[in-house]
């Protein structure tokens, strides 16, 4: 989405409009920041998010000296048009702290997402020997087998094992239902995306 700088509520926000930055694979908030009018025009322009700098007066393209540059993905625009939302391709790590996120929040509930793009990368960038390679030399058939064992033996431990071993095997069970929708040429958003429709 291309946001048209006349569209937004400049005066509201006296001449500088919040932005959440977001991670668009993991959708952690990575940070906020403001703009004015040039800084939107030259993150648009670019492709690079670019804020104006309130302690440095001046333009500042996140990553301008550490080169964690924001690459823009996606530009959303909320309700009352004084707010953007970028979702972006995070390069390192966003605060200046050395942290993925200024928040510092947990991680572990965006892993999934992360665990995808790994599984992702294993594909684009194949590893002699790793598990990912040696199961797609087998093929499909073997690939969705093995969600079916691991789907067994998580009922087994879900009835008669401890917690500890029942999060053993649902974890072995999520890693192997992601692998077979990249095998498939799926993600983890196209269930999301049936899940939603079906809650409609």
């Amino acid at each position: 989405m291309t946001i048209n700088t006349s569209s937004l509520d400049w005066e509201k926000t006296e001449g500088l409009i919040p932005v959440i930055v977001q991670d668009y694979k993991t959708l952690e908030v990575l940070m906020l920041g403001y703009m004015n009018v040039e800084a939107l025009e030259k993150t648009q322009t670019e492709g690079k998010v670019t804020f104006f700098s309130r302690s440095k007066n001046r333009l500042w393209t996140k990553g301008e000296t550490s080169n964690n540059f924001l690459f823009v993905k996606e530009l959303f625009v909320d309700c009352d048009n004084d707010t953007i939302l970028i979702k972006a391709d995070a390069v390192g790590p966003t605060c200046h702290t050395g942290s993925r996120s200024c928040f510092k929040t947990d991680f572990n509930q965006n892993f999934i997402f992360e665990l995808e793009n790994i599984i992702t990368d294993r594909y684009e960038n194949p590893v002699e020997g790793s598990y990912i390679n040696k199961m797609r030399s087998k093929g499909l058939n073997k690939i969705a087998q093995k969600v079916g064992e691991e789907g067994v033996e998580t009922v087994i431990a879900a009835l008669a094992e401890t917690e500890e071993e029942f999060i053993g095997e649902a974890s072995d069970l999520v890693f192997h239902l992601l692998f077979l929708l990249k095998e498939k040429g799926l993600s983890i958003q196209d269930i999301a995306k049936n899940l939603e429709k079906r809650h409609q």
